[in-house]
């Protein structure tokens, strides 16, 4: 399939595509401006920034990935179009970046989908000097026109499994042409490299994840472990639910409270869960979850109203044996009050989510089965003692429990952690050396030509 096929494609595919779009908009909640003017590269008003970075960051994980590249951008002395498909994404954005934003040093856009004429009104509105694209974001159409208009293109931090490999061959030469015109690709690890390469991609090196170049905010990391002093019970962090996986761990810990009991135990005088799901649109629906179980709950939310580590907080917080994070932009400062952490998304086969924060605040992390999003990160982890893998969600409770009443080895594997994640610093600086050479070609070239 040639450009023009693919093009022909979606634009007679577009209702089917549109309406999935509103769909998921209104499952998820949130302003999405599926039909907006922004989708199609329509702007009312003159672009608020001058000759920015542009950096592209599909959703939610995208976002948070991209950051510490975005924060080394604008520590550069550059302004950044941020833009993201979904709402996620841009409310991560927003909540980040509220500073940079108000100072008109950051902006964020939707993508436009990727039609030629929308593509083309999108990049001569904005006039980006070049374009990074995190993880995977791959559209022809938008490629193309970047290599129109002579605007260097980079895939940073790229991971590329074997499915998504099978997908471009199969799509055949306007799938890679659209690789092939990467000015730079940086790959996560030498397997997702090779992959790049058999798609058509050209100029790829391995430079890393981003996510090990991860900031952690320290006034987080001290309130949390502040929490944890007040409350003086250990705290397992369930992170990153997603639909099905919070009746799992309910269940879960159910069954534990309940043989501890028969052996003359009461875990929740020293153990309190917390179970945070992956997007904030589901809130409602894990406490619906916890209501029927039965269990004693609180949220995240009541503790921050009652004074947070105030005594009538924490005393909240003891009379309930799960406490629910219906908050956000707060999972460092969960972290870092947990002794454990269960990174799920991997307990269903929803591919797995970032075990690399809790890492970095040296917390020792239990995944489960379905990891394919960070297979290799988990298997490093795994190797170098900092994480382990449980089979259900069940084993994952029990895991916990027993790493709780071994202090020697929760010990070990939270150093582990902690050097695992600086052994493997340094994604961003490789990306920005890169971009910085582009840059600085770019700027000679224009130069010689004038």
């Amino acid at each position: 399939m040639n450009r023009f096929v693919y093009t022909l494609l979606i634009f007679f595919l577009s209702p089917f595509l549109l309406a999935w779009m509103a769909l998921r908009a209104r499952r998820t909640g949130g302003e999405w401006g599926v039909i907006s003017a922004q989708r199609f590269g329509r702007y009312r008003e003159r672009s608020p920034l001058r000759s920015p970075v542009w950096v592209h960051a599909v959703s939610l994980g995208e976002t948070r990935a991209a950051q510490p590249l975005i924060r080394a951008l604008l520590d550069d002395g550059e302004s950044v179009l941020l833009t993201h498909i979904t709402v996620t994404g841009w409310q991560e954005g927003s909540r980040a970046f509220a500073k940079e934003i108000a100072e008109g040093r950051l902006a964020q856009q939707w993508l436009p989908y990727d039609f030629p004429l929308s593509t083309r009104r999108f990049l001569a509105h904005y006039q980006p000097v070049a374009g990074i694209l995190i993880e995977r974001e791959i559209w022809p159409n938008l490629l193309a026109s970047a290599r129109a208009r002579h605007i260097p293109m980079l895939l940073a931090s790229a991971r590329f499994s074997d499915q998504a490999l099978r997908t471009v061959l199969r799509a055949g030469k306007v799938m890679q042409e659209a690789y092939a015109g990467l000015t730079a690709v940086h790959a996560q690890t030498l397997q997702d490299a090779q992959r790049l390469e058999q798609a058509g991609a050209v100029a790829v090196r391995v430079s890393g994840n981003f996510k090990f170049d991860v900031s952690i905010p320290e006034d987080q990391v001290t309130k949390g472990r502040e929490f944890a002093a007040a409350l003086e019970r250990r705290i397992i962090t369930i992170a990153s639910t997603r639909d099905g996986e919070e009746e799992m761990f309910v269940q879960a810990i159910d069954k534990h409270l309940r043989r501890a009991r028969t052996q003359g135990q009461e875990l929740t005088d020293t153990v309190v869960f917390r179970l945070v799901p992956r997007h904030p649109q589901r809130f409602e629906a894990a406490a619906q979850v916890l209501e029927e179980s039965g269990l004693p709950f609180v949220r995240r939310s009541e503790i921050l109203n009652a004074g947070d580590c105030s005594a009538s907080a924490v005393r909240a917080a003891r009379d309930a044996t799960i406490i629910l994070g219906d908050t956000v932009g707060e999972m460092v400062r969960h972290y870092a009050s947990s002794q454990v952490a269960i990174v799920a998304g991997s307990f269903a086969p929803f591919g797995g989510h970032n075990l690399i924060e809790a890492c970095a605040v040296g917390v020792p992390v239990i995944v489960g089965p379905h990891t394919r999003n960070f297979e290799q990160a988990v298997n490093d982890a795994i190797h170098e003692g900092a994480a382990l893998r449980a089979q259900t969600a069940d084993a994952a409770v029990q895991m916990a429990l027993q790493l709780l009443d071994d202090p020697r080895e929760l010990a070990r594997m939270s150093d582990a952690a902690e050097y695992w994640v600086r052994k493997h610093a340094g994604a961003v600086q490789r990306v920005m050396d890169s971009y910085r050479a582009i840059r600085s070609a770019g700027t000679s070239a224009a130069g010689q030509i004038d």
